[in-house]
């Protein structure tokens, strides 16, 4: 049995992920650098919502990025006017059959597409 799943995504640079996933509401559960000080892995949290970040051996290749999260906000309006404020890039909601009350749509600074629905 699975009970817990946490996607780790492969970024070029674990500091500026951490930094574009704070702007979303995450905060950093924990991480570790190399003894050159280089971030290497992060782990963070929004709520019950988990995310990890592994520094990558090879380029990242926006266009070859082959999945995609999934994310839930208690308030999707209230979040896309904050982002949009903070500059970030973000789509206009719409309201797809299989999500009536609304998304939108992010890329992180390594082309992963965030789609981001309103929750219950």
């Amino acid at each position: 049995m699975i009970n817990g799943l946490i996607p780790m995504a492969n970024v070029s640079d674990v500091e500026r992920s951490m930094r574009f996933y704070q702007q979303l509401g995450f905060d950093v559960k924990s991480s570790w650098k190399k003894d050159d000080g280089t971030m290497q892995w992060a782990h963070m949290r929004s709520a019950s919502a988990h995310i990890m970040f592994a520094h990558a051996d090879t380029p990242v290749d926006k266009r070859a990025q082959g999945v995609l999260f999934y994310m839930y906000s208690p308030n999707l309006v209230g979040l896309r006017d904050r982002l949009l404020g903070l500059g970030v890039k973000v789509s206009a909601i719409t309201y797809p059959f299989y999500m009536e009350k609304g998304e939108m749509q992010i890329e992180d600074p390594d082309g992963y597409c965030l789609l981001i629905g309103q929750a219950e």
